[in-house]
């Protein structure tokens, strides 16, 4: 069973950067497709970026495609979200979700993903 943590959140200004980790232990990341999703508060958990398990293949959410960049590095059992252009709407926890793949698929449904870290804090001022 895989654990994930994530780390990197902060508070940041409108048009800023963030690059968010979440560090995985407990299984082997080159087994498991990843994502990021995000939850405001009042707000349904929404999907961010996801990426196969080799890391050729990714996918975004309108909202954000073209500021964010999800990627991995499977030897550092590690997956990054790069964040640019932030937007005070950008506000939210930010959390990495994990399932077992054996394909180059990406996923993009909640359900899809069986083991979830506990979140980081991601604040934009205007």
């Amino acid at each position: 069973q895989v654990q994930l943590v994530e780390s990197g959140g902060g508070l940041v200004q409108a048009g800023g950067s963030l690059r968010l980790s979440c560090a995985a232990s407990g299984g082997t990341l080159s087994t498991y497709a990843m994502a990021w999703f995000r939850q405001a508060p009042g707000k349904e958990r929404e999907f961010v970026a996801a990426v196969s398990r080799s890391g050729g293949t990714t996918l975004y959410a309108d909202s954000v495609k073209g500021r964010f960049t999800i990627s991995r590095d499977n030897s550092k059992n590690t997956v990054y979200l790069q964040m640019n252009s932030l937007k005070p709407e950008d506000t939210a926890v930010y959390l990495c979700a994990a399932r077992p793949s054996l394909t180059v698929s990406v996923y993009t449904l909640r359900s899809d993903y069986r083991y979830w870290g506990q979140g980081t804090q991601v604040t934009v001022s205007s």
